[in-house]
């Protein structure tokens, strides 16, 4: 079920390639887990999965401890190098069986309607092109496929979004391993044609200062049971 389908084209193997940015993300993740709060919203985002599962961009497998049984595997597409290998060792203490997989989200190497869901958690800020990414979890979930989504992005009002805007043009995604500030990920998942479910804003931090990186959405989106194009 993991080899290329036809229409997914080839991948390299390392198509991302941030050595410092994945040292710096590994350690500053980590401490997230109980000073942000994390570990709990990374709970509520995956709490019901069922049957296979994709997460698209897993870091170093923060998520995968929280996978519910009733998860019967998780195939974990990750590109930078380093992160990929602290996933294979979170893969390790999972609960539920995951394969760490190289690849790019705007070509996963996996085959068509293969997933009962998609599990998209900080990934969409960084990828290189959102739309072709977002066509690859359609073409991959199963029609009528769930997707889970916990994602940064524009918010906060004109003076915050001006100021995200400008660090998207300078120096922000250089320095944070591609990261941009001012997406909208809930029109993007409208956009490539995801019936959206519920969702909702929260800020990360919750208390004290408002980052650029504070505007998160948590949210559920399907993709349409008509079959995806070809």
């Amino acid at each position: 079920m993991r080899l290329l389908s036809a229409g997914s084209g080839t991948v390299a193997r390392s198509p991302v390639h941030h050595p410092l940015f994945a040292r710096y993300y590994a350690r500053l993740s980590v401490g997230a887990e109980t000073r942000l709060g994390m570990a709990g919203r990374r709970e509520r985002l995956l709490a019901g999965l069922s049957g296979r599962v994709i997460e698209i961009g897993a870091g170093n497998g923060l998520n995968f401890l929280h996978y519910p049984g009733t998860v019967a595997e998780v195939v974990a597409i990750e590109p930078e190098p380093l992160l990929r290998k602290l996933a294979l060792q979170s893969a390790l203490r999972a609960q539920v069986p995951v394969d760490v997989v190289p690849g790019a989200a705007e070509a996963l190497p996996v085959k068509s309607e293969a997933f009962e869901a998609a599990v998209l958690s900080l990934v969409l800020c960084s990828v290189r092109d959102v739309a072709r990414a977002l066509g690859e979890v359609r073409r991959v979930l199963k029609p009528g496929g769930e997707v889970r989504y916990f994602e940064h992005g524009r918010g906060g009002g004109r003076v915050m979004t001006l100021t995200q805007r400008a660090l998207d043009r300078t120096l922000w995604p250089t320095l944070n391993g591609g990261c941009h500030l001012s997406r909208d990920p809930v029109a993007a998942l409208r956009e490539a044609g995801f019936e959206l479910g519920p969702h909702r804003r929260v800020l990360v931090p919750g208390r004290g200062p408002k980052l650029p990186t504070s505007y998160c959405t948590f949210g559920t989106a399907w993709r349409p049971e008509e079959p995806a194009e070809q």
